[in-house]
């Protein structure tokens, strides 16, 4: 009996259930915005790399969390796009777990990124004289490899507690990608372990950081409040108000998807929601934070100019 609960070699993802003509239109909607996601991240940390003006500790942590959104889209929408044409082409069990496991290090890692880029602009805004002396390069490079740590940690614990369990069928996951929730509920054992360390990573991982990440901006607002100068409010406000836009987004969607009663989200409203990681999300951040912010746009005027420079010589 032990032998036929470990016969699962392998598993149907069954992504949406929609006809086949919707299922040619999503191809062509998400392969757009699955090219958007890698050009508009891919041009941010070009812009970074290229210009020295933004060698500053705000541009190291967000060109780690472009980085982390075309490692989020590379990780899921290319199975997608095929299972969309391809419904029943199967994933082995090996080739889902990895999948899962990056998907967990990639979504742990972009929390602690946004609570240490909130904290970054806490200190420029109300710290600005000791900036340079708190947000040195020596503590952003701690912060950042910390971050992916604890991102690669958590999954593999969440990992080896699903390899300790039995699949002995079915093994359609109904899910666009092996997400470690639907995957559970194949699982031919009690997975409530698997459930508590969920239940807990997410206290520790989305309430907590969303929690510091409020009280930071919070105090960053009153401090946006008391410059006297319009041009400085408005600079503060505006950088600090496309940080609120991607906070809102990603935490947002991830509490209702794992801390909300699962009765009032069916799984094809998750599974909606689990697209904005996969591909709304990156893709908004490199327009949120390109098209709002004057530095990055002037660094991609001066790296045009000089292409165009270079050539007339």
């Amino acid at each position: 009996m032990e032998k036929n609960q470990t016969m699962v070699i392998e598993f149907i993802l069954l992504g949406f259930h929609l006809g086949l003509k919707m299922h040619i239109f999503l191809f062509g909607l998400f392969s757009l915005f699955y090219t958007f996601t890698l050009l508009g991240n891919g041009l941010i940390l070009g812009l970074i790399w290229l210009d020295s003006r933004l060698h500053t500790p705000m541009y190291f942590f967000l060109s780690h969390l472009a980085i982390v959104d075309i490692a989020y889209a590379c990780n899921t929408v290319p199975r997608m796009l095929v299972n969309l044409l391809k419904p029943d082409k199967p994933i082995s069990f090996a080739g889902c777990l990895t999948q899962a496991f990056l998907f967990l290090t990639f979504a742990v890692t972009e929390c602690l990124l946004l609570v240490v880029m909130s904290y970054d602009r806490y200190v420029a805004i109300c710290h600005p004289l000791r900036y340079s002396a708190i947000m040195s390069w020596r503590v952003c490079i701690t912060l950042v490899v910390t971050s992916w740590a604890c991102g690669s940690l958590l999954a593999l614990v969440h990992v080896s507690l699903i390899l300790r369990l039995p699949f002995c069928g079915p093994r359609e996951i109904n899910h666009f990608f092996c997400e470690i929730l639907s995957v559970l509920k194949l699982a031919c054992a009690d997975t409530w372990l698997n459930q508590v360390v969920i239940f807990v990573a997410c206290m520790f991982i989305l309430v907590g950081p969303f929690c510091l990440v409020l009280v930071s901006y919070s105090r960053i607002l009153f401090a946006i409040l008391r410059i006297r100068s319009g041009e400085g409010r408005r600079k503060a406000f505006s950088t600090c108000s496309s940080h609120l836009c991607v906070v809102g987004l990603f935490f947002g969607s991830a509490i209702v998807v794992y801390m909300a009663p699962k009765s009032r989200h069916p799984e094809e409203q998750q599974k909606i929601l689990f697209l904005f990681y996969s591909l709304f999300n990156p893709t908004l951040n490199p327009l949120i934070y390109s098209l709002r912010n004057a530095e990055v746009r002037s660094a991609l005027r001066r790296v045009l100019y000089k292409e165009s420079h270079s050539q007339l010589e």
